[in-house]
């Protein structure tokens, strides 16, 4: 059975969708606290203010969450980088693993950012 080879080409052009998704995130966790700012100046009901900061840590640990993200998508790049330098344009199995594991904690941090996204627009929808 014949190899099928995976180029730097097409794993970069994936790295940029990725960077692009989470600079996109990063933006929208910045609307999104500037948000519970304003909410948190109108209301004084614990309850609220409890689940406000919630929201608060929630956003903090997916603005970690990204860069780590960000981080090792640099990393791979940079191992991707040396190959090419060296003249290899194929990845090697290791790299194509590391990059296949890499698309599945994206996809389930999509799904994480996402269900955070919903329920925070419940709560803006109950106290705005």
């Amino acid at each position: 059975m014949a190899k099928q080879l995976i180029f730097n080409a097409d794993l970069h052009f994936e790295h940029n969708q990725w960077r692009s998704e989470l600079a996109f995130w990063e933006d929208e966790l910045k609307s999104f606290t500037k948000r519970l700012e304003e909410l948190v100046d109108r209301w004084t009901d614990k309850d609220m203010l409890a689940q406000l900061e919630h929201f608060q840590n929630s956003f903090i640990r997916q603005g970690e969450v990204i860069d780590t993200l960000q981080h090792d998508i640099n990393v791979h790049e940079t191992n991707m980088s040396e190959l090419d330098a060296e003249g290899e344009n194929a990845l090697n199995q290791a790299l194509v693993k590391n990059h296949s594991e890499f698309r599945n904690r994206m996809e389930t941090q999509r799904h994480i950012y996402a269900s955070l996204k919903k329920d925070f627009f419940k709560f803006l929808s109950k106290y705005m």
